[in-house]
């Protein structure tokens, strides 16, 4: 492992912001620590980088403990979440200012700034002050001036938060395809799960000063590990009476987790689904939202108030209407795990959710239902 934390604890006066913080992380990799507000990720990140020191623990880079090493000595670039750019240095400043402190060669300087600008996209906006460029350059300075040392360790806390949602976006991508170019081993904080999925290769779930579950994006999706997980991961409904939905029992759980592809709801005329209606029930749609590629619908089932998607290419529903309904899967969890459990009926009806998402459509392609 080329990044250890072994028994990480850090207290601020009587608060644990760290509990046993335990985990390793691969040369290359590209990492996520993943959680909520005051789930101790940017703790972490900070011990790290040395700017806070574990009041026990080991944190090892590169086979060293460095515990007792000097931030400036670790050999790690830091891209802080509000760039933290000189505003009265230009952007070539800006990028060679680590480097001048280091006590580069000046033509040095020169062919490493330079070599910045092009890899970053930022060639021809060398001159220009930070007030001149808009959030996304700023953040690609702060990327360059942090890559100029040729750091062994790259790390980003929350770099996309001060960035409007459309070059956030766009960001993502630049951010992945960047760091893979250069290689360079990375940690960046973040409380969007989105934004986790799409651009680590890693995911690490904070809650509470605790490490919650390690694994690849796919692996955090579909095989959440604890409750917390379970809730925090996806757009979760969560339910205590999970028990009257058709299909699944009442077992020794405390509550269930169902997410809106693991609902499909039809409309009551809809033949399609004749092979499977004895495994539905009735629900009303109490609330449609349009959400640009599909409608969010929120249906009663029973009392219980369930999230699907609906393709815009289906026929239309009302507030109002009743429909059909179908639970494919739930996260069911007690204090400590969470538990896949599948539909009982269909699992008896020998259907998965693939071959039930088959009956969406006609012998042409189109939707139908």
């Amino acid at each position: 492992m080329y990044v250890e934390l072994k028994n990480i604890n850090k207290n601020y006066g009587d608060f644990q912001a760290s509990k046993d913080v335990n985990f390793g992380i691969e040369k290359g990799r590209l990492v996520a620590l993943l959680g909520p507000s005051g789930s101790g990720k940017t703790t972490i990140l900070r011990m790290i980088a040395g700017l806070e020191n574990p009041n026990s623990g080991e944190i090892i880079i590169d086979g060293k403990v460095v515990n007792n090493i000097s931030p400036a000595e670790r050999g790690i670039g830091f891209v802080f979440q509000n760039y933290a750019l000189f505003r009265y240095m230009t952007v070539y400043q800006n990028i060679a200012f680590g480097l001048k402190l280091k006590k580069w060669d000046k033509q040095k300087i020169k062919e490493r700034v330079n070599e910045l600008l092009e890899l970053t996209g930022l060639k021809g906006f060398e001159k220009r002050y930070p007030n001149q460029l808009s959030g996304g350059q700023r953040q690609r300075v702060a990327f360059a001036r942090a890559l100029a040392p040729n750091p062994s360790l790259l790390l980003l806390d929350e770099p996309f938060a001060a960035i409007d949602a459309k070059v956030r976006q766009e960001l993502r991508t630049w951010l992945r395809e960047m760091i893979y170019k250069v290689g360079i081993t990375s940690i960046f904080v973040t409380h969007d799960q989105d934004e986790a999925v799409e651009v680590a290769d890693q995911i690490i779930v904070t809650n509470q000063g605790r490490i919650e579950q390690i694994g690849s994006p796919l692996e955090i999706y579909k095989n959440p590990e604890t409750p917390f997980v379970s809730e925090f991961i996806g757009q979760s409904t969560i339910i205590t009476d999970y028990h009257k939905l058709r299909g699944f029992d009442k077992g020794d759980y405390e509550g269930a987790v169902i997410r809106p592809e693991f609902v499909e709801a039809f409309k009551i005329d809809n033949q399609r689904f004749k092979n499977v209606i004895d495994c539905s029930e009735e629900g009303e749609v109490i609330d449609i939202l349009f959400r640009g590629n599909a409608l969010e619908l929120k249906i009663n089932l029973n009392g219980v108030i369930l999230t699907t998607h609906r393709s815009l290419e289906r026929r239309s529903i009302k507030v109002g209407e009743k429909v059909r309904v179908i639970i494919y899967r739930l996260y069911a969890f007690d204090k400590e795990k969470a538990y896949l459990l599948e539909n009982k009926e269909l699992i008896e009806k020998d259907i998965d959710n693939s071959r039930l998402e088959s009956y969406l459509y006609s012998k042409d392609g189109y939707f139908v239902v």
